[in-house]
């Protein structure tokens, strides 16, 4: 079946729950926004082909023409949850109001799916000298499994990718990392009358608090990057748990941590350095020392200034592609030897809110851009 209008497609996009969650009684399947997708692309001629995931939950690449070097159009399929009661309309029903396009998804980032289809819509794949890719995945908002998948596949989607999460129309070539951990020391509770008896794990955090305040320093010493706002690596002790009462040696005690790398440290290199400070502490103090990802991790983004692509999307937007603070599936395609630019119509500031919008003034000239992308890689003409 050929894709309906542009706004019709949003609105389809829109109604179908794809939330992904951490929470189990809130997380949801993503094939009803696979499938018609798979509809609308193989209705234009485009070959599809759907990944399937755990848990109901699906990849799709979908690719119009033949050859190598394809351009990829990106977008994740699922949603984070919704405040019940907050929205002052239906987040499942697009409804168009000042402007304004209102539902769950319009800004991060179904819309762009849509926006990447009505991009390409009537393009003859005879006349293509570099194939185009659409890529739709899943969990981008928890897990990242869908971008794991791909990795673990280990076959390149295509030279470039433009990734369309909400960039307010401005090209973004860098971004940090981010990993969460939990740190966990386990000793020997007892009598506090007597702190022979045990071995405190409360006291054994507090040197490894200072560690991580230390290392903190020395991150923020050896790596900065002046194109972010906060140039240099965030290392944040988030929550910390430990004992029972004031009267037994606390037995164990757990902390949670948020580490944000610049571009040059990956998420495995991350939790190396983490180790190899922390554990000689637990040693010394007859500790039992564990480390929990609570999320598995982000790798930090960085495209080179010079990239084709980089400088295509700088010269369509007027805008010097720059850095943002969130993290995307960009990595992953990089990491898989695809150049790689996050540029999307929708605004970070209406991500994961009630009420989230896209400003309708925002759709021509996105659609201009993709539109422009496609013409001067796929069709070779300006």
């Amino acid at each position: 079946m050929q894709p309906p209008s542009l706004l019709e497609m949003i609105g389809t996009l829109v109604a179908e729950p794809s939330v992904s969650s951490a929470h189990a009684e809130l997380d949801m399947g993503n094939r009803g926004v696979i499938d018609r997708l798979g509809e609308w692309l193989e209705g234009m001629g485009f070959a599809v082909e759907i990944m399937p995931l755990e848990g109901n939950k699906a990849n799709l690449l979908a690719t119009l023409g033949a050859g190598e070097d394809a351009l990829v159009l990106a977008g994740h399929t699922d949603t984070v949850p919704w405040d019940e009661g907050a929205w002052k309309t239906d987040p499942f029903r697009l409804s168009e109001r000042e402007g304004r396009l209102y539902g769950l998804g319009t800004a991060d980032m179904k819309a762009f799916l849509a926006l990447a289809i009505e991009a390409a819509r009537a393009l003859d794949p005879a006349r293509m000298q570099h194939p185009l890719v659409i890529l739709a995945t899943a969990d981008e908002e928890t897990s990242m499994s869908g971008a794991r998948a791909l990795l673990e596949r280990g076959s390149r989607p295509g030279r470039y990718a433009v990734i369309g999460e909400p960039t307010g129309l401005r090209p973004v070539r860098q971004h940090k990392g981010i990993l969460m951990e939990a740190i966990r020391l386990r000793g020997r509770s007892g009598h506090s009358s007597d702190p022979a008896q045990g071995i405190n794990a409360l006291e054994g955090m507090a040197e490894v608090m200072q560690a991580l305040l230390a290392l903190r320093a020395e991150l923020a010493e050896r790596y900065h990057n002046p194109d972010f706002a906060v140039p240099v690596p965030t290392l944040n002790l988030g929550h910390i748990h430990g004992g029972d009462n004031p009267n037994r040696i606390c037995g164990e005690c757990e902390l949670h941590i948020d580490l944000r790398p610049l571009p040059g440290m990956s998420a495995d290199e991350a939790r190396t350095l983490l180790r190899a400070r922390l554990v000689p502490i637990a040693e010394r103090r007859g500790l039992k020392l564990d480390f929990k990802p609570l999320f598995h991790g982000i790798d930090a983004l960085q495209t080179a200034s010079e990239s084709w692509i980089v400088q295509t999307c700088e010269r369509l937007t007027g805008e010097r592609a720059g850095s943002v603070a969130f993290g995307t599936e960009g990595p992953y395609l990089q990491a898989l030897g695809t150049e790689t630019v996050i540029l999307g119509p929708g605004d970070i500031e209406q991500a994961h809110q009630p009420d989230e919008f896209l400003a309708l003034e925002r759709i021509p000239p996105m659609l201009e851009i993709l539109r422009a992308l496609i013409r001067r890689h796929c069709l070779g003409t300006s």
